[in-house]
C-alpha cells in the first residue's frame, strides 16, 4: 500500500467557517499554485475540537484506508497512532524536515511536537496561544472594570460580578457543551493558581488532589457569571456573545480573533482586546495544529509535497495571518500579518515558559486524556462546587496512572 504515488491526495481537516476555514483554503490556494501538477483534494469535517474528524480518521485506518494526509494535533496526542506492533505514521525527517531549512527554523517546542517518539511525524503549521482572556472593551468601560488590575483567576470572578450587577451582559461567554472547553479553561485557572512548576507535576502525575479541587472550585465560581444557554452553544456562538456587546469575557484560544479579523465592525484595541489570564503573564501555553504522514498513505510522492510546502514560510503566512496564530518557523517576517499576531509573536519570543495544552493532547497522552474529559462529563458538566473533589481524584488517579 506504499506505492500508488500518482493517485489523488486526499486533504482532510476539522476547521469549518469561522474556525479556521479561510486559512486552510488560503494556504491549500498556495500549494496549488506551487505544485500545479499535483493531483490533491482539500476535504473539510466539521465537529468541535477534531471530534468528529477523529471518528472519520479512525474509522478510514481500521479499514487501512488512511487519506493522503490529515491535521491533528501533534505531541503526545500523536502516540496513539504509534506502537510497537506497527506505527502507523511513517518517517519524514530526511524527505521533509531535511528541506526549506525547517530544523534550523522552527522554534523548540514545535519541533519536539513533530517528533513526539523521536521520529518526525508531522508538520506542525502554528502555535496558538491558550492562556489569553479576550474582552468587549465597551461593556468593561460600562462595568467599571479595568483589565490592568486583574492580577489572578479570583481577580476575574469579581470582575465578572462588577459586569452583571452594573450592566445587562453577563460576565463570561463560556461553552460547557463539550468537556474540552471545560478542560481548556480549567488549564488556564490551574496555570493561574499553581504557576508553571505547579502545572509540570500535574503532567507527570506528582501533584496533589488539592490544587486539582481548587482550580474546580474556581470554575464553579465562573459559571455563576455563564449565559444561560452555555450547556447548548458553542464556542464560537458563545464568542459572538462577546461581538455584540452580551458578554464581557471569554477565554479561548487566540483562534477567536480570527472571527474579529473577519468583521470590519470589530476593531482590534477599539472595541475589543486581550489580557493574559489572570496570574499567567509571562507564559504562552501552546496549542498547535499539524499534518501527519500516514505511512501507508495512497499518496506518498505527494503527501510530502504537501508536508514540506506546509513548511515553508509562504503556507505559514498564509494559514496563521488568518487563523489569528502565529507561525512555528522563527524566520518568518510578520510584516504581513495582523498587529494582533505580532503582539503574540512577542509575547511568545518573551515568554519564559511555554507550557502545553492539556485539553489539544499535547500535555498528556490520548487515554489519559480520555478520561478527563470522561470525568468531566460525567461529574462536572453542571460546573457545582461540590463535585470539585471528586472530579479532582479522578483526575489525579487518572495522571498517576500514566507513564506520560
Amino acid at each position: 500500500m506504499g506505492g500508488g504515488g500518482n493517485k489523488q491526495l486526499l486533504l482532510m481537516h476539522g476547521w469549518s467557517p469561522g474556525d479556521g476555514l479561510s486559512a486552510i483554503k488560503n494556504m491549500y490556494q498556495g500549494f496549488e499554485k506551487e505544485y500545479p501538477d499535483v493531483d490533491s483534494k482539500l476535504k473539510g469535517i466539521s465537529g468541535g475540537g477534531n471530534t468528529t474528524l477523529n471518528t472519520v480518521i479512525n474509522n478510514r485506518l481500521k479499514k487501512q484506508n488512511p487519506p493522503g494526509s490529515w491535521a491533528d494535533w501533534p505531541g503526545k496526542n500523536l502516540l496513539q497512532f504509534q506502537s510497537k506492533d506497527g506505527n502507523i505514521l511513517g518517517d519524514i525527517g530526511d524527505s521533509v524536515w531535511s528541506k526549506n531549512k525547517m530544523k534550523k527554523a522552527y522554534a523548540k517546542g514545535p519541533r519536539n511536537a513533530g517528533k513526539p517518539d523521536g521520529t518526525y511525524i508531522c508538520v506542525p503549521t502554528n502555535i496558538h496561544r491558550m492562556n489569553n482572556v479576550f474582552y468587549n472593551k465597551k461593556v468593561l468601560k460600562q462595568a467599571g472594570v479595568s483589565p490592568g488590575d486583574l492580577k489572578s483567576p479570583k481577580d476575574l470572578t469579581d470582575a465578572m460580578k462588577k459586569v452583571d450587577k452594573n450592566t445587562d451582559a453577563v460576565g463570561m461567554a463560556q461553552s460547557t457543551k463539550s468537556p474540552w472547553t471545560t478542560l481548556q479553561l480549567w488549564g488556564a485557572v490551574f496555570l493561574g493558581q499553581q504557576g508553571w512548576d505547579g502545572y509540570q507535576k500535574f503532567m507527570d502525575g506528582s501533584i496533589g488532589k488539592e490544587p486539582i479541587a481548587n482550580a474546580f472550585k474556581t470554575l464553579a465560581d465562573y459559571s455563576k457569571y455563564f449565559s444561560d444557554d452555555a450547556g447548548t452553544i458553542g464556542f464560537k456562538e458563545g464568542n459572538k456573545k462577546v461581538m455584540n456587546g452580551n458578554a464581557a469575557f471569554i477565554q479561548q484560544g487566540d483562534w477567536v480573533a480570527g472571527m474579529y479579523a473577519a468583521d470590519d465592525s470589530f476593531e482590534y484595541k477599539k472595541d475589543w482586546d486581550y489580557v493574559a489570564f489572570p496570574g499567567t503573564e509571562g507564559y504562552y501555553a501552546m496549542n498547535m495544529d499539524s499534518w501527519v504522514y500516514p505511512k501507508n498513505t495512497p499518496a506518498p510522492d505527494a503527501a510530502k509535497k504537501w508536508l514540506r510546502y506546509a513548511g515553508t514560510k509562504d503556507a505559514q503566512v498564509r494559514f496563521n495571518s488568518k487563523k489569528g496564530s502565529i507561525p512555528p518557523r522563527t524566520d518568518v517576517s510578520m510584516k504581513k500579518f495582523p498587529e494582533f499576531q505580532s503582539d503574540q509573536y512577542a509575547a511568545f519570543k518573551k515568554s519564559k515558559a511555554q507550557p502545553p495544552s492539556v485539553a489539544h493532547g499535547l500535555a498528556v497522552i490520548p487515554t489519559v486524556q480520555a478520561k478527563l474529559e470522561s470525568a468531566v462529563s460525567q461529574n462536572f458538566s453542571s460546573y457545582k462546587a461540590s463535585s470539585a473533589d471528586k472530579v479532582a481524584q479522578q483526575w489525579k488517579d487518572a495522571i498517576s496512572s500514566s507513564s506520560n
